[in-house]
């Protein structure tokens, strides 16, 4: 019997990458409109996302993402709008209504430029085995988060998907250390 590779997941989301590993970020307010933590990650709802230059839409459009599911941080509120950070460090203002509170990753975007994988694990431990290979700029699915590692849902496929567990700290779009359940 010939033993079966896992697959190789790859994708990416922009370009060029000027991005650095993820930071301990201390929540260290309360959002004024939502009573939420700033800053907190979410992401984009829909295929099509303005980022403006400031909360209204009289301000220009620095960006229009093009992502359903691009995991974004919230850093400041005004009224129904919020600023956001990229994941690759870019700033603006996005309508409330275009952001969804389900919580999503992009594995190591500091390391696009680097031709490596990362291992897709069927147990939160370095000893699980391999379920698949993912490549930087994979943008996967949080389920939870044990402040170590975290449980992520990664499509290979048309209505199809590879469940399984990364380090926390080989993803953007979930701090260093929080847990999620």
């Amino acid at each position: 019997m010939v033993p079966r590779m896992p697959a190789l997941i790859a994708g990416c989301i922009f370009a060029t990458s000027l991005m650095t590993a993820p930071v301990a970020v201390a929540q260290t307010s309360i959002g004024p409109e939502t009573r939420l933590p700033l800053p907190r990650y979410v992401s984009l709802k829909t295929d099509r996302v303005n980022m403006r230059e400031g909360p209204s839409t009289d301000h220009g459009t620095r960006w229009v993402y093009q992502r359903a599911g691009l995991p974004v941080e919230i850093i400041a509120e005004f009224d129904n709008w919020r600023r956001i950070r990229d994941p690759e460090g870019e700033d603006g203002w996005v309508w409330h209504s275009l952001l969804s509170g389900r919580r999503t990753a992009i594995v190591a975007p500091w390391d696009r430029e680097v031709e490596r994988t990362i291992d897709l694990l069927d147990q939160p431990e370095p000893a699980g085995r391999v379920l698949a290979r993912v490549q930087p700029g994979v943008v996967a699915g949080v389920s939870r988060c044990s402040g170590d590692w975290c449980r992520l849902a990664i499509a290979s496929g048309p209505r199809q998907e590879i469940i399984g567990y990364l380090r926390q700290e080989e993803l953007w779009g979930v701090y260093p250390d929080e847990t999620l359940d």
